[in-house]
């Protein structure tokens, strides 16, 4: 991986630390002093975002790593697991709002949302909102499932306090509605969780290739050698930045060992080049 590109990985990540870390102390002071049960819910889910945005640090580092003799196709998937820890820590946030949201209606304790509270979440939604569209950009950037699900992580977050403050103007007419406020955040949180981590589990369980990825090989490699025949059992393994590939192509049968191996090298140079695939081609002889 180049070394602006690890940069920009590490930028991200520390840069959500920071800010979610402040906007933390913040919103907490705001939900405390408004006695609202989905602004503090609110605040510890901003907290968990730097607690995963580090997550997101420790697996880029790791997935940035050479290949070595324990791990011969990198450390890729690493990225994977970082979002399927930050999947776990958003499951227990929500589920938490879940609880708060049941105790805080039972009660029938009233928020107290005031001007001030208002103003701190409204910026935070901005803000909240430009660090998902930066770790998104990184992420696409970077191909890093990591920093997609951290994306996804700070536009929950955005969007649940978006909920929150306008909610918070109608608060003082329904007593109820910090308690439905905080069955909505969940909603939210429990969803963006289910995406996250069939995601990440999906790519460490490894899927079928799409169309258009599993027909660009086969153009590669058809275009290699006139004496193709056929391309067919595509398989993919990718790991982080490294992709793997094996495939069948049919070749003449009476076509010498020598020969057969100079063709399926020269598919395999050709995909590294046009498509950075690291490839393995077997050759089947053609059917009389």
């Amino acid at each position: 991986m180049k070394t602006n590109s690890k940069r920009l990985g590490y930028i991200a990540g520390w840069l959500s630390v920071l800010i979610n870390t402040l906007l933390f102390a913040v919103k907490y002071w705001a939900g405390t002093a408004s006695q609202s049960v989905a602004m503090i819910a609110d605040s510890w889910h901003t907290l968990s975002d730097s607690l995963t945005s580090i997550i997101v640090i420790l697996g880029f580092r790791l997935a940035a790593m050479p290949p070595d003799k324990k791990h011969p196709f990198g450390h890729g998937r690493a990225e994977s697991i970082a979002a399927i820890i930050i999947a776990t820590l958003l499951a227990i946030v929500g589920f938490n709002f879940i609880g708060e949201s049941i105790t805080k209606f039972n009660t029938g304790e009233t928020a107290q949302f005031g001007t001030t509270a208002i103003i701190i979440f409204a910026v935070s939604v901005v803000l909240k909102e430009a660090m998902a569209q930066f770790s998104s950009y990184a992420g696409k950037k970077l191909n890093s499932e990591a920093l997609r699900a951290d994306a996804w992580h700070h536009r929950s977050d955005a969007i649940t306090t978006l909920v929150i403050v306008i909610g918070a103007i109608f608060g003082s007419k329904f007593y109820w509605i910090d308690s439905l406020l905080g069955f909505v955040i969940s909603g939210m949180i429990l969803y963006v969780t289910w995406e996250i981590m069939q995601e990440a589990v999906n790519s460490i369980l490894g899927e079928k290739p799409n169309s258009k990825f599993e027909s660009d090989v086969m153009k590669i490699a058809q275009s290699s050698d006139g004496h193709i025949s056929d391309v067919h059992d595509i398989k993919t393994h990718i790991y982080g930045e490294i992709v793997e590939v094996t495939l069948h192509v049919c070749l003449p049968g009476n076509w010498q060992v020598d020969k057969a191996h100079e063709i399926a090298e020269k598919i395999e140079i050709a995909l590294l080049e046009k498509k950075n695939i690291r490839a393995t081609v077997h050759v089947d002889p053609e059917q009389e």
